[in-house]
């Protein structure tokens, strides 16, 4: 599965824009998040994607799409990007890219599958793998934002070691009033956590979630698999299938 958002279609306005690496941090052992200077970005909000292309010195061009994983912030754009082994460009952007080395990108891509701040209802944000990477973008938008909305996190993860954010998500957990954050492990649990590794369940999605009367903003990210297992989950419980709102990974190539 490649770590690249499935996009609903582009506006033929986006242009390809030069932006360059500035810097660089590991999320796990096979997932890096890149920063980049955009000096033409015209901001987006959180939820929202970019495509990026990698083109060859002989012209042979390819393109990925990425979810965006931090809230606008000037000109710069973060992307955390998973390592695909057989990939054509998370190969590249996780392991040759370099501080100062210039790619392109086109965005900011899709309205829907968005979060803004004015929105002061409940939200409940579940991710499966890399699927966290729009909804850290909500959570961080929240916290810039000052908003007084209430989120809560389920997070589906193969093992600690694959959990994206982890330090961040401690602390956000400890510091960010109004912001629960919970995790199923499907391979491997922490030593001493009270549950066996298992797939989310009905189960974690009505004890981390909120009631469906309280008319939560639901959003839903991962493979394609799990994305339609919970908002199944979530329609079968009693929330309004209006307002559980998904984004699927595809596969390479996709």
């Amino acid at each position: 599965m490649a770590r690249a958002a499935v996009s609903g279609g582009l506006s033929p306005r986006l242009a390809w824009l030069a932006a360059r690496l500035v810097a660089f941090r590991d999320e796990t052992p096979s997932a890096r998040t890149l920063v980049f200077d955009v000096p033409d970005w015209p901001g987006h909000l959180p939820g929202q994607h970019v495509d990026v292309r990698l083109t060859a010195e002989d012209g042979y061009s390819t393109e990925r799409s990425y979810s965006i994983a931090a809230p606008a912030d000037g000109t710069r754009v973060e992307l955390t990007v998973q390592l695909v082994a057989d990939g054509e460009v998370s190969p590249y952007l996780t392991g040759t890219l370099s501080v100062g080395d210039v790619i392109e990108l086109r965005g900011p891509v899709g309205g829907w599958f968005v979060w803004r701040s004015a929105d002061q209802s409940p939200v409940l944000l579940i991710g499966g793998g890399s699927g966290i990477v729009p909804l850290m973008a909500m959570i961080r938008a929240r916290r810039a934002a000052g908003s007084k909305a209430l989120f809560r996190l389920l997070y589906s993860v193969r093992t600690p070691e694959d959990r994206y954010y982890a330090d961040e998500l401690r602390a956000r957990a400890r510091d960010d009033f109004g912001l629960d954050v919970g995790y199923v492990y499907t391979r491997e649990a922490p030593e001493g956590w009270p549950l066996p590794p298992r797939r989310l369940g009905v189960a974690d999605v009505n004890n981390n979630g909120w009631p469906p009367d309280f008319q939560p903003a639901c959003f839903v990210c991962g493979p394609t698999g799990f994305v339609e297992a919970v908002a199944d989950i979530l329609i079968a419980l009693g929330h309004d299938a209006r307002r559980v709102k998904t984004e699927r990974f595809g596969p390479s190539g996709t």
